[in-house]
């Protein structure tokens, strides 16, 4: 039976601290997880699953399938099994692939020479059997062979997605420090924003948290803007079911009404860039880009959320100049945002603190490899109360606290 139609373990990776939110879109899909941490998901399903999975999920990095597990002591063991396993009914004779993987064994010092013993396990064993050699190479944008190691268990899984799926691929201009958008569209529904309120988005820079947010509101899925996944590489795969898939994720769109999301940033290129993005996820009719200081934006008179990812400096002079920068932020909250929400994402915790608020929650993330906090704010003009949780504000930090010291980690 094809791996199209046979279902086995589904391991879907996403960047650290995202796991909540990986599995509150499974659900949302309809899948049912096993397993959830937090740079992972575990699901069964088949390879057809996992293609839609890839053309959906926002905040998903990769999509593992398990093709066998066996006892390995020695990358010579790997080899040995691997050159036994039928890669012969999982790849075309004229394929290409390359081969990622995940080591933690004493016998391993070297990660790249495991990798290269994987693939000449599978170039003899398509040798042996189609009489010819497969190219291979470094490049994830074509099929690709995953291992993952740690301890006594080794684990062979077809890599689904190829190229991370944590870019979306509507960004011709990614700017200077972007956010990357698997990230914006936790943020974004970490947040609760829902169309029918405003959304504003200072210091919006080239435009990612806006239009994550404004795919979520019309159910525009990433699929719509990438054309090659690593399961098109596998034996079994039918462009046919493939296209009828795009048709589903444009027939799934819903227009609603709604206010312009405003971008808004001082660097006019920048907003310049932002429109053009918004133009390629198809979503530019829903915001509006406003160049000058946020703190002289329009405010609407109903009250929504402002979304903000200011810089948080990396130097001794940039964090002392940006004291100034959040401490204004806080000024402008207090002074302008009576009756918002408002969410500060920043990988400094001291410029977090110049705000001058108390956040009623802290979540962790990570921005890249930087360990990050999305500060949540209720701006309440009488007595102050907490929002969509009814955690105290003192538990919610010493949640983060607990798990500020975790490293940074992708995959299984």
């Amino acid at each position: 039976m094809s791996i199209f139609e046979q279902p086995s373990e589904l391991v879907i990776s996403c960047y650290k601290r995202l796991g909540i939110f990986l599995e509150q879109e499974l659900k949302t899909l309809g899948f049912t997880p096993e397993r959830v941490a937090e740079s992972f998901v575990t699901l069964q399903g088949t390879v057809t699953d996992a293609m839609h999975l890839n053309m959906k999920l926002r905040t998903a990095s990769q999509i593992l399938y398990k093709l066998h597990s066996f006892p390995a002591e020695h990358p010579d063991h790997v080899y040995e099994e691997l050159v036994k396993y039928p890669f012969e009914d999982l790849l075309p004779a004229d394929c290409y692939f390359s081969v990622t993987s995940i080591v933690k064994h004493e016998s391993v010092n070297n990660p790249m020479f495991l990798n290269l013993r994987v693939k000449d396990a599978i170039v003899d064993r398509m040798r042996a059997k189609n009489g010819r050699r497969p190219d291979t190479g470094p490049d994830h944008n074509k099929a690709v062979i995953h291992l993952y190691w740690v301890g006594e268990e080794a684990i062979l899984y077809a890599d689904t997605s190829g190229e991370t799926l944590a870019r979306h691929g509507y960004r011709l201009h990614p700017g200077k420090a972007p956010l990357l958008e698997s990230l914006a569209a936790s943020m974004v529904m970490a947040s609760g924003w829902t169309p029918d309120l405003p959304l504003l988005n200072p210091m919006g820079g080239t435009g990612t948290l806006a239009i994550e947010a404004a795919c979520i509101a019309t159910n525009r899925y990433p699929g719509l803007y990438r054309r090659r996944y690593g399961f098109m590489y596998l034996k079994g795969f039918e462009q046919r079911a493939y296209l009828e898939a795009v048709l589903d994720l444009e027939d799934a769109i819903q227009e609603v009404e709604m206010d312009p999301i405003i971008i808004n940033d001082r660097d006019k290129r920048m907003l310049s860039f932002a429109l053009q993005n918004a133009e390629k996820a198809g979503v530019a009719h829903l915001v509006e880009t406003i160049s000058g200081d946020y703190s002289e934006l329009d405010i609407p008179e109903k009250a929504g959320w402002v979304l903000l990812n200011p810089e948080y400096g990396e130097r001794l002079g940039e964090v002392e100049a940006l004291s100034i920068t959040y401490a204004e932020i806080g000024t402008w909250m207090k002074k302008s945002l009576s009756g918002w929400k408002v969410g500060i994402i920043s990988g400094n915790q001291e410029l977090l603190s110049k705000v001058g608020l108390k956040p009623d929650r802290r979540i962790p993330l990570y921005n890249g490899r930087i360990d990050s906090r999305l500060c949540l704010y209720s701006m309440y003009a009488g007595t102050k109360r907490l929002f969509g949780t009814t955690e105290s504000a003192e538990s919610a930090e010493s949640t983060e606290s607990a798990e500020s010291n975790e490293a940074p980690e992708q995959g299984v």
